[in-house]
């Protein structure tokens, strides 16, 4: 079965990243789950993979990014926006779903203005991932489980 490369999660609240990670592993849509806790450690891994990957030329980008907006230290904006700068992100399509309980529009109109790819409501669901699977990654087949 293939699956994605690497699924990456950014979110600072550790109980929200561990729901998302449950999630994505009981998908089996990747062997790869990436997780920090804001964007500056999120961009810093990235990095340190670039680095890595000189040398045997795999994706050092994670294929999925799912994102929250507002952490500390690094945003998801800022995390956006450093992210867009990577020489690595004109190499490699990437999908970003930014997570959030905001549906305040201004932050709706920065999110589409920063090139996100979809917007989705917290907390991740599992229809709400393999919807986004199926519509991002048609050749991956998530794993059937019953509730």
């Amino acid at each position: 079965m293939k699956k994605i490369s690497s699924v990456m999660l950014i979110d600072d609240d550790e109980t929200t990243n561990y729901i998302n990670k449950l999630t994505v592993t009981r998908a089996e849509i990747t062997d790869e789950l990436l997780i920090s806790l804001d964007g500056k450690a999120a961009l810093d891994v990235i990095q340190q993979r670039c680095e890595q990957s000189i040398a045997c030329g795999v994706n050092c980008v994670p294929e999925l990014i799912l994102l929250d907006i507002n952490m500390p230290v690094l945003d998801g904006f800022g995390f956006l926006e450093a992210l867009a700068r990577l020489e690595a992100m004109q190499k490699h399509k990437v999908v970003i779903a930014v997570l959030t309980t905001s549906l305040n529009p201004r932050d709706v109109a920065r999110v589409k203005d920063a090139g996100v790819t979809e917007l989705l409501n917290k907390p991740l669901t599992r229809e709400s991932l393999l919807q986004l699977v199926n519509k991002y990654f048609p050749s991956v087949s998530p794993a059937v489980v019953s509730n």
